[in-house]
């Protein structure tokens, strides 16, 4: 089975988020079960660090880093990627696959691979990733929707199935745009192997002397508005105020001048010693935060997954996320987490309530990792994705 990826942005583009962790990590497993995978992108984040209009192999997948012109940019942090390069490169090479799976909603690369399936009747499948949210599409409503009812809808309406990160994405999309076609929900999942080493959390306070006999509650993602940093640092504030044996790590970047905003409140707040900003974190760095840290936070606005969240309960972290995180059923559900709503008091009270229970946070943490292990393990969603695959590619284009 020959499997064509189309997504705008790519692994090693990490500073666009989750996405591109967790779409990476599908891939590999995806090889590793004998799936002959190839992936056609743009080299946006990337420029010279990456060969372009060329193929090249990344850990068995094959990758077409595209180059692209700059328009549209309001459309998202990527723009939307105007890349004649590939839909000539698409144009010649459709022909040799199954299955084409297109991964996000706003760019050029997404409405050409769409149109190209109808074209040459190849069946596709497009996972949006969050990007047909009620409120991530309340953003910039009035310039999307005409691009929505101009390319978009059509070229979802005739998509073989739609797929779903979570049930909360499937139930909120679906049905809010009117869609009859085929839904799917299968979630993201992480590589267990690479977060199994719990020993590392001694480093981190090595590494950041401030932490050192503090609690430390852990945010780590991007720096944006819809992450609910807002709510986070007033309800850290009332914390603080209460108990001096607290520290605030946020970990991560930003664009438009968010981080920038956010920073001035922690100051105008009289916190600037009391929270840590680290920056983007990766690799070892990375679970070193999750593995030294006692809590973690994702107070998201809105958030079709929350790959941080599983990543955080891999590492034995209880987490505390707001019930606009997609997975919040799911970790409700199994007691693996304190579920809050989007406002400071409630962040706050969720906070207090694990701060002072030693054993709340241990029952938390280890639901946490079995939650993960039985439902995030990447291998076990390779195997859902490819029987979907085996389906779709094997069905005749209507």
């Amino acid at each position: 089975m020959k499997i064509l990826q189309i997504v705008p942005s790519y692994w090693p583009a990490k500073r666009f988020g989750g996405p591109i962790f967790s779409l990476f990590s599908l891939n590999k497993a995806l090889v590793r079960k004998g799936i002959d995978l190839t992936v056609y992108t743009t080299n946006v984040g990337l420029g010279k660090d990456v060969p372009s209009n060329e193929k090249i192999s990344i850990e068995g997948i094959k990758v077409n880093y595209f180059n692209f012109v700059k328009c549209f940019e309001w459309l998202g942090p990527t723009g939307w990627q105007f890349s004649p390069v590939m839909e000539k490169a698409l144009k010649k090479s459709i022909k040799d696959f199954d299955l084409i799976y297109i991964v996000g909603v706003w760019n050029y690369p997404i409405a050409m691979a769409a149109r190209c399936c109808l074209k040459f009747k190849k069946p596709y499948i497009i996972s949006p990733r969050g990007m047909l949210y009620p409120f991530t599409m309340g953003r910039k409503l009035e310039k999307k929707s005409i691009y929505y009812n101009l390319v978009i809808k059509d070229i979802l309406k005739s998509a073989n199935a739609i797929h779903y990160t979570t049930e909360d994405e499937a139930e909120k999309c679906h049905s809010f745009l009117g869609l009859r076609n085929r839904k799917i929900v299968i979630s993201n999942g992480i590589d267990l192997l690479e977060f199994s080493d719990l020993s590392l959390g001694s480093k981190f306070r090595e590494r950041y002397p401030v932490l050192k006999d503090k609690k430390v509650i852990l945010f780590l993602g991007r720096i944006d508005r819809i992450k609910g940093l807002d709510i986070l640092i007033k309800a850290y504030s009332i914390l603080a105020k209460e108990n001096n044996e607290v520290h605030l790590f946020i970990a991560g970047d930003g664009e438009g001048g968010y981080k920038e905003k956010v920073e001035e409140e922690v100051i105008n707040l009289g916190l600037q010693e009391r929270v840590t900003f680290s920056g983007f974190l990766n690799g070892k760095e990375k679970l070193e935060a999750y593995m030294g840290s006692d809590i973690f936070v994702l107070p998201s606005y809105s958030e079709n997954f929350g790959l941080s969240a599983v990543e955080a309960m891999a590492c034995a972290l209880p987490v505390v996320i707001s019930d606009k995180v997609g997975i919040s059923g799911e970790v409700k559900d199994r007691n693996s987490g304190i579920i809050v709503e989007t406002n400071a008091e409630s962040v706050y009270y969720g906070l207090k309530k694990l701060l002072e229970d030693e054993g709340l946070r241990k029952e938390l943490s280890e639901n946490g990792r079995l939650l993960v292990k039985e439902h995030y393990d990447i291998n076990k969603v390779a195997d859902k994705m490819i029987k979907v695959f085996g389906e779709m590619s094997s069905e005749r284009f209507m």
